[in-house]
Formats: structure tokens, sequence, C-alpha cells
């Protein structure tokens, strides 16, 4: 933190670069590097940090939030999400028609919604978009969530056609989809960013149209375009005047630049670069809280942070190998000391923020299913050690280690952890530090012992965390498997019967709670720090902050 002693030449100097550069809305800007990083004379851009660098900004191939927070301002689905959190109308014109079966939804889109580039936006559009994230030849991660969708898995696997996927514009205006079974949450689904259309015109037959080598096919349409994609440095994105709400948005563009140091991030933000950035490090966080600034806000969300356990290798195989490494850790102190986001310690893997079939909080009908006792986590360690033929010494010979992503706070609780495992454990285990998509790519193959891990939700449904641990879900990178989970979850999918639902969600998760395939640490909040001059972000549980009606005031 800054000394709050500042000298008479000091004010003066800062009175200097405040008429030349004040805030989000002066002339010129210092990079990351020293550099004149961005020349945005008379022009109100807000200026954030965006962490790691995307894989794609094409909606269909992300997988994480260092490209849907850009995604959720380039783009947008038939339905959003308001300052309220409330799911609302967005590209479309209004909320869908519903069959009395509950199987075909009816999509009108607004009339007079253009791309980026002044091309009308059509239901073909959405038709060939989402046919599109269901090609197996495209090898999206999220095509899964298209299963819901008449035809869907069966193109998805190559066992059927295109032609037989049940989504189909009726007209410029009309969407028609037909469902294999009754989903009373796809109103919601089709707010999340893979099922955001993307330009057939652009896309067709280029697969690098969102890669950023030819800036000018990145053609999108939501309430910002991207003009600039530097690769690990930064992406700008400026006002889409073809917009449908583009009168709303006030700012000229947003610089998300891509940096993983998060301390040199707060430096950033601090001598005035940023004006805003997410996730700041514990001890600023502890810092500001001291200091009563106005500039901390803290916003809801909806996640969980966690620890994977590799199922698949000894002695992580063993449940009882695991629930002692679970029982083992404070998660009250990892909170309060080490996090400092005003976390919440898990009692589960659904966290909070998320609704049962009669609008009350889903974890309020679920006991903690979290146990801490440091006695007889060393009794089943011992237990289990035993049973894959190893002993406490074994399993320091073997050098295990926590894979975790470049993050201040994730080296944090990592050495947290790493500490209590032997404190009350007796147990040796390395810290393994690596940037964030070889981290993605190590826990996909499985290379790892115990990795750190994150889920914010995609939707507004429990299901949304307890599809992750299927054993056919390309997320669920602790490779675990469990007959009788699979056959909940299935059925789940495709029950229109809300209460049953919910009991059977329930179960599901009492069963991880037995079986521990990943260690739950804390439910997330999300800290931000943010210029007061910034006004209109707003935080939904299920995003991160919206900038797209932010503006600065003097």
């Amino acid at each position: 933190m800054k000394s709050k002693k500042i000298s008479i030449l000091a004010i003066m100097l800062a009175l200097m670069l405040t008429i030349t550069a004040c805030g989000g809305k002066g002339t010129d800007s210092t990079g990351k590097d020293g550099k004149k990083a961005n020349k945005t004379t008379g022009e109100q851009i807000v200026k954030v940090n965006n962490n790691s660098e995307p894989v794609s900004l094409d909606p269909a191939l992300g997988e994480g939030t260092h490209q849907s927070w850009i995604l959720q301002h380039t783009f947008e689905g038939l339905m959003g999400y308001d300052e309220k959190g409330e799911i609302v109308p967005a590209a479309a014109e209004d909320f869908p028609k519903i069959s009395e079966d509950g199987l075909v939804y009816t999509f009108k889109l607004k009339e007079g919604s253009k791309w980026s580039n002044g091309d009308p936006l059509t239901a073909k559009d959405f038709e060939y978009s989402w046919k599109r994230a269901l090609d197996p030849k495209l090898a999206a991660y999220y095509a899964y969530q298209f299963y819901y969708i008449k035809g869907g898995k069966a193109y998805n696997e190559g066992k059927g056609s295109v032609e037989d996927v049940g989504v189909k514009a009726i007209d410029d205006l009309t969407l028609e989809v037909t469902l294999e079974h009754p989903t009373t949450y796809f109103t919601e689904l089709t707010g999340f960013y893979p099922f955001y259309p993307v330009n057939e015109k652009v896309a067709s037959g280029n697969a690098d149209w969102a890669n950023g080598k030819d800036i000018n096919t990145y053609v999108s349409n939501g309430p910002f375009k991207m003009t600039k994609w530097a690769h690990n440095d930064i992406v700008s994105v400026r006002k889409n005047e073809n917009y449908r709400d583009a009168d709303k948005v006030k700012i000229d563009g947003i610089d998300f630049d891509i940096m993983e140091d998060k301390n040199t991030e707060w430096q950033n933000y601090d001598s005035g670069l940023y004006d805003l950035i997410v996730s700041p490090t514990p001890d600023v966080i502890s810092s500001l809280k001291s200091e009563g600034s106005k500039e901390l806000i803290i916003g809801e969300d909806v996640g969980l942070y966690y620890y994977n356990f590799n199922n698949k290798i000894k002695p992580f195989n063993n449940v009882k190998v695991r629930e002692a490494l679970s029982m083992a850790i404070d998660r009250k102190s990892i909170v309060d000391n080490v996090a400092q986001g005003e976390q919440i310690p898990a009692e589960g893997f659904v966290p909070l923020g998320l609704k049962d079939d009669k609008g009350k909080e889903y974890r309020d009908g679920m006991d903690n299913l979290i146990v801490e006792d440091v006695k007889e986590a060393k009794k089943l360690l011992e237990e289990g050690l035993k049973e894959e033929g190893m002993t406490v010494a074994d399993f320091n010979k073997a050098k295990f280690s926590i894979l975790y992503n470049t993050n201040e706070g994730h080296k944090k609780i990592a050495e947290a952890i790493q500490g209590m495992w032997k404190e009350n454990l007796g147990i040796d285990i390395a810290l393994n530090n690596k940037e964030f998509q070889v981290k993605l790519n190590d826990e996909k193959e499985g290379n790892f012992n115990v990795s750190r891990a994150g889920w914010m939700a995609d939707f507004d449904d429990p299901l949304t965390f307890l599809e992750l641990w299927e054993t056919s879900s390309s997320f669920n990178d602790a490779k675990y498997s469990n007959k009788e989970y699979d056959s909940l979850i299935a059925s789940i999918k495709t029950s229109g019967d809300k209460a049953k639902r919910v009991e059977d969600m329930r179960v599901a998760e009492k069963i991880l709670g037995k079986d521990l395939p990943v260690m739950p640490i804390y439910f997330y909040t999300q800290p931000r720090v943010q210029k007061t001059n910034l006004k209109g972000v707003y935080k939904t549980p299920l995003n991160y902050p919206t900038m797209t009606y932010a503006e600065f005031t003097e």
C-alpha cells in the first residue's frame, strides 16, 4: 500500500498528471512494460486486467472466465442477466413461448438487430452457431450443454446427422428449438456464452476468425467489438455502433490487459493505470478493509474453490486417503487468515446462491457434508495408505505435489494446506506452480496429483456443479467415476419434475460427500477494487463485472 505521508512535491506532480491523464478518461496511459500502451485521447476507456491469455475468443471454444469476461462484452445471447442478476431477454424480444409438453421453445429476435459489420442478425445465425458447437470436428468443451436439444448428443457423438438436430430458423426472426426432454432451466442456458451466435459468413471455413490473426474477421453482436489482440499483452474492445442498445453505452471501450502477476496488477491500479481489478491479493484486501476503503467492493458469486484429487493414481484413488486429506485442513482459518475475501468455508459441493424447486436457497435443505477432525484424519490416512501398500514414509518419498496456476492468492492457500497436512498428518507435499493454460492442459491429461481448481456457475441451477463429476464430463479433471452417481445425474437432466430433480440432486451431492473425489475449500465471493469515479458497473452472481453501461464521473 502507498504511504499516506505525501510530500508537497508529490501532490503537485499528482495534480499535473491528473490534468493530462485522469483515470480512464485521459490522454495517454502507460502500459505494464513502461511504454505507451494505448492512446485514448478524448475517449472514455475502462482499463482492467484479464489475468490470463484467452485460448480463443470464439464463444463455442471458451472454457473459463479468462475468455468469458471478454465474450460477455462482445457478444450476447437470446437471454442475458440484468443488474439484479435476473434472466431477461437480450437478443430475443421476449421470453420464449414453451409448448405444453415443455419440449418446444420458440424465440423471437428483436427486429433491426445487426452484427458489428452491419449484417442483419437472424435466427439462422443461432441455428448455425448451435449446430456448429455440436459439430464433433470443432471439439467444443461445452458441446454437452447442447445435448438437451433433440438429436444434439447423437450428432456430437457421430451417431446422427446435423439435419436431425432440433434447431430451426422458421424465418429471419423466429427460432424454434425442440428438446429431447423437458429442461426446466433451458431458457437460462441460452444466456450462457457457448449459446452466443457467431456470424456464419465470417466463421464458416475460417478456423482463425476468432484468434486475433485478422482483427477484421472478428464480428460480434454485443455492445463492443474487438479492435486489437496482442497475444499475452492486451485485448482491446471498442463500442459497437451497430449494437441494439448502443445509445445507452456511454464508454468508448475497454482495454483488457493480460497479465498473471497480481502484485504488478495492484501497482497498476494503485498508480491509476487500471480502473478496476478483480480478486486482488489477500494482502491488498486486508489492507483496504482495515482502511475502510470505498474502492473495495465484495460482490456476490456462485462458485466453489476446491482441490482435485487424481482418482486414477495411488494413493489418491483411495477414499480413506482423500477423506483424511480433507479432514485435516481448517477451512475457516484459510478463509479468515489467507483468502481474506469474505469467502465462506465450504459445506458441500454446490455453493450458496442457487435455488431449489420452491425458489428457496438450495443449501438450506442440505446438511454440512464437510467434516474436519485431525484425530480421525490420522487414522484414516494410515488405513488408506496400508490398503494401497504404502506408509507415510512411502508417501513422502513419492514427492507428490499440489498443482496451481500463477497467482499470489492460490500460492498462499497452497502453502497453508501444505503446512496443515505436514503438521496434522506428517506428510510432505511439494508445490507445483504453472501458467494457467499449462495447468489446465495438465489436468485434462491427468498429469497431476492434487490440483487447485475453481468453478463458477454457468447457469442458475445446482446441476451446473453436480454435472462436473459425471464420468463422461469434459471438466471431470479428478477422473472420478461412480455408476450410481452417473445414473442420478442422467435422471436429473431428463426430469421435468422440479421437486424430484432437487431431491435427486441432494442425493447426488451426498454421494460426493462420501466419495470426496475433490476437496471443497470455500464458497466464493468476488472482491474487486474499483475507482470511485467509475459508475454503472454491476456484478451478477453468475458473471464477472459487467461494464457495458459504465461511465466516468468527474
